[in-house]
């Protein structure tokens, strides 16, 4: 199923980090896109030679992907899920404005109200960070 970001997640602008869903399944996994520009709001009054995104955002990003596999299934529709921590973040490189990643995070255990992912960012293909998340459904 491909549903619109704001159907599933409740953050909006400026705390919305992803574009559009390019894959849910409900319980097992999600896949979201997001295109960086040099418009972002992480960007103000910072010097247009050298533009980072940071890192906290990209995890929030993975998060919200990871976010959307919960919610969309019907017993946690209309709840709330909360980022609950991060294991183990590998980052290769940085991202910058002009990046299209690609976010992908896998369930690997959901048990009550406490889920486990595991989720990776990739910029042309190439893994850029992974990281095992921990979601918690109010």
């Amino acid at each position: 199923m491909k549903p619109d970001v704001q159907d599933v997640i409740p953050q909006r602008y400026p705390f919305q980090m992803i574009d559009k869903f390019i894959d849910v399944f409900p319980g097992k996994s999600a896949t979201a896109v997001k295109l960086i520009s040099i418009n972002e709001w992480f960007f103000a009054n910072k010097q247009a030679d050298n533009l980072m995104v940071p890192r906290p955002i990209m995890i929030e990003s993975m998060a919200q992907t990871g976010v959307a596999a919960i919610l969309s299934m019907p017993e946690y529709q209309g709840k709330n899920a909360f980022f609950g921590g991060i294991k183990n973040a590998i980052f290769q490189d940085d991202f910058r404005p002009g990046d299209k990643l690609t976010f992908t995070v896998e369930l690997k255990k959901l048990k009550h109200n406490i889920g486990l992912g595991h989720g990776t960012i990739q910029r042309d293909g190439q893994q850029i960070c992974e990281a095992d998340l921990i979601f918690a459904v109010e």
